[in-house]
């Protein structure tokens, strides 16, 4: 099969469109033909040798979220049948025409494929971290990196569970957020002030989605850090602030989906690729300009 694979540590030059051999579903595991593939800031950072606890061994095929058809089920896989349509996050690579995964849900047929692909590390992300943070009705919730894909999809969530969201975003992200729902401020210096005067009645969680140093304004804020989480901060632990990461999310998924394909929930889409324009798709990650997720084509 084609994928992108790279066998050392460095830039997108690494990157390289290359023949290899079909993986095959082992137990619990399902096949899928990759239809959809996103890109996130993670698969470049991995990429550069910047996440060794967690890199893969070479030859790397990046990526980890990918939407397709099942076409092989592993011994004691129930509820799909070769031929479904589903998404979620492959542990062989996404990169590629064919993919495993274990961690997946249905993904309903009017749902387009690259929204699919968008879907699964924004929504467990922010589900996880809403549900950790007890984030409900007449919640004043500061969503810090709030036009972000993961910060958009809990902007989202968050006002379906009647909270009032504070975003944080640059000011041409304004209108996008308040699209959301969400009552917009800029980052920047002066921040604190900004969201005191959006929200006068307080703020009772905040979720970190932006990891841009701002902890300690976050924490003034909320005047503590019980009900503060951060998505991305390296510096939570030495500040008392909980860094949450991935947990298994599985057929939840679908339910997601099937908002999403009603027009319920939505992710911008930034730009669609051929898989051969992996390095290009990297780096406009990296550059952190594109608004909205970048998603690859096998």
């Amino acid at each position: 099969m084609k994928a992108i694979t790279y066998t050392e540590f460095g830039g997108p030059e690494v990157l390289r469109l290359a023949e290899v051999d079909e993986p095959h579903a082992g137990p619990g595991q399902v096949r899928l033909k990759v239809v959809a593939a996103a890109v996130n800031p993670l698969d470049y950072k991995i990429r550069n040798g910047w996440r060794p606890q967690i890199a893969p061994p070479f030859p790397v095929i990046p990526g980890v979220e990918a939407a397709g058809v099942v076409d092989e089920v592993g011994e004691g896989v129930t509820g799909v049948a070769v031929g479904d349509e589903v998404l979620g996050w492959t542990v062989t690579g996404a990169y590629a025409e064919h993919a495993l995964a274990v961690d997946f849900g249905p993904k309903p047929a009017d749902l387009d494929w690259d929204l699919a692909a968008a879907l699964p590390v924004a929504v467990e992300t922010s589900v996880r971290v809403l549900d950790a943070l007890g984030v409900g009705e007449d919640d004043t919730l500061l969503l810090h990196g709030a036009a972000g894909v993961a910060g958009a999809v809990g902007v989202q969530l968050a006002v379906a569970r009647g909270a009032t969201v504070i975003g944080t975003a640059s000011p041409g992200n304004h209108d996008y957020l308040r699209s959301l729902g969400a009552i917009p401020v800029a980052y920047g210096t002066g921040l604190a002030d900004r969201v005191r005067e959006a929200a006068p009645q307080g703020i009772d969680a905040v979720y970190d989605a932006a990891g841009a140093g701002d902890l300690e304004v976050l924490i003034d804020l909320l005047s503590g850090t019980d009900r503060i989480i951060t998505i991305a901060d390296p510096k939570a632990a030495e500040l008392g602030v909980t860094f949450s990461g991935y947990a298994p999310f599985g057929s939840r998924l679908g339910e997601y989906a099937r908002l999403a394909a009603e027009g319920k929930l939505t992710v911008r889409i930034a730009q669609s690729l051929p898989l051969e324009d992996a390095a290009k798709a990297q780096e406009l990650s990296a550059g952190g300009h594109a608004a909205g997720k970048l998603v690859l084509r096998p």
